[in-house]
């Protein structure tokens, strides 16, 4: 009995070798870098980290770990809002995973700030923020390990799918309780049934056409400016590059929008759809020939102007567009 233990043992040695000190050495660094995340993890879902700890736990091999970090900009000074709300959307994501029964050391979620870790920054080749990159446990990151802010906007969901893609691990984000839409909600039609109950002896005012067609048309132009687009992807409402300051309120892509861009274009459309209603009333109201020329001349002001804005927003969207209209 003992010859074979033995024999097995000598097997076990030929097979697989004794751990070289060089083996051993890693092993004990990663267990204390793993030790380390977990422990910073504890205290905050979001670990904070500057260039040396970047180098170290993100960069520096060994790690069997994923570290998803969000470059950011969050100073005073910088002046980024769209960096504050990627912030919450990034906090109530690694919060969701923090606090779950499904929580281990596969993955951890890290944020460096500029004026933290501005080497970082520098030797990434990155300048701009809010920006989310995936380190994967070996290997480099890939194109696929950069995640696409101006496409699919920071949702803590969508960030969460793109998690899923590259990390097979599958986070359910648990949002804190906000009563400020069943608040407004409620308020509103409290507010309608009070003006229903006073005019309650003449409903009149709910037959008029002109009431109708105006509620149609804010909810059409509030359609057509891509707010729908805004709620299911949530993208920031402007671009600060946190070097140069420019901010940019109009994406470059045909594929992303900015909040404030659809802002700007329901201003827009509200204001071609105006000059067409003056152009209608100037053709066919009774008033004198005076009134009627001037909203004519308002009318098409309004129509050549916004419509010329519109197109310009168009073909600095869609490159290559041929066509302009008073405006390159």
């Amino acid at each position: 009995m003992f010859l074979k233990l033995w024999y097995g043992f000598i097997f076990v040695i030929v097979l697989y070798g004794i751990p070289s000190d060089g083996q051993k050495k890693k092993e004990v660094l990663l267990a204390d870098k793993v030790t380390q995340m977990m422990d910073w993890a504890s205290r905050r879902a979001v670990i904070r980290m500057n260039g040396e700890k970047f180098r170290r736990f993100v960069r520096a091999q060994p790690r069997n770990y994923s570290v998803v970090v969000m470059f950011t900009a969050l100073q005073p000074q910088r002046q980024c809002g769209v960096c504050r709300q990627a912030d919450e959307e990034y906090q109530i994501l690694a919060n969701s995973w923090r606090y779950s029964s499904a929580f281990t050391n596969k993955i951890f979620f890290a944020a460096v700030d500029f004026d933290e870790g501005s080497d970082v920054f520098q030797m990434l080749n990155m300048n701009s923020a809010p920006s989310f990159i995936h380190f994967p446990p070996k290997g480099k990151s890939k194109q696929a390990d950069t995640y696409e802010l101006q496409v699919r906007g920071f949702a803590a969901e969508q960030l969460a799918r793109w998690i899923a893609d590259r990390t097979d691990v599958h986070i359910r984000v648990i949002r804190p309780p906000n009563y400020a839409g069943p608040l407004m909600l409620g308020f509103l039609l409290a507010v309608v049934g009070g003006l229903v109950y006073l005019r309650r002896d003449n409903l009149d005012f709910l037959y008029n056409k002109n009431a109708w067609a105006f509620a149609a048309l804010c909810i059409v132009l509030i359609m057509t400016s891509g707010q729908m687009w805004n709620h299911i992807r949530g993208p920031p409402y402007a671009h600060k590059n946190p070097n140069t300051g420019q901010v940019s309120y109009i994406h470059s892509s045909s594929q992303a929008q900015f909040v404030a861009e659809t802002h700007i274009v329901l201003l827009f459309n509200a204001a071609v759809t105006l000059g067409m209603v003056l152009l209608h009333e100037a053709a066919t109201s009774d008033m004198d020939v005076g009134k009627r020329k001037i909203m004519c001349v308002a009318g098409i002001g309004l129509v050549v102007l916004f419509f010329s804005w519109l197109l310009s927003i168009f073909r600095a969207k869609y490159h290559g567009y041929p066509y302009s209209f008073l405006m390159s």
